[in-house]
């Protein structure tokens, strides 16, 4: 009877083992899917940061390239302005010394009819 006893304690004893580490297994495998879980969720959102990080450098990169060539573009605008108003200027120069040539020969003519006109009356 005593060894009875010590059999099915022992039976007993074997049995809640192999159930607590059935349990255990389990509890290895619930916790090993929730990391992996956890870990592929925040993996979607690290991937999705890298590939807009990626974007936006290669977004930056393009921006910088259109500043520069608006750069390049203003100063030819900025230089084609100048050299047009440097022209209006030479114009304007040549227009000036056009109406002083023209005074002057108005001036010439005049005094040459005034000493044509006194040359004919003194005749």
């Amino acid at each position: 009877m005593l060894s009875t006893l010590v059999k099915e304690h022992q039976a007993k004893q074997t049995a809640r083992k192999e159930a607590q580490e059935q349990k255990r297994r389990e509890a290895v495998a619930a916790a090993t899917n929730l990391t992996e879980a956890l870990v592929d969720h925040l993996n979607v959102g690290v991937a999705q940061a890298y590939l807009n990080q990626k974007r936006l450098d290669a977004e930056a990169k393009q921006l910088h390239h259109s500043a520069t060539n608006f750069a390049k573009q203003t100063q030819q605008w900025v230089s084609l302005v100048e050299s047009f108003s440097s022209a209006l200027k030479e114009i304007g120069d040549a227009e000036n010394w056009a109406k002083s040539i023209e005074t002057d020969m108005r001036t010439i003519t005049s005094a040459l009819e005034y000493t044509y006109k006194v040359s004919q009356e003194s005749s």
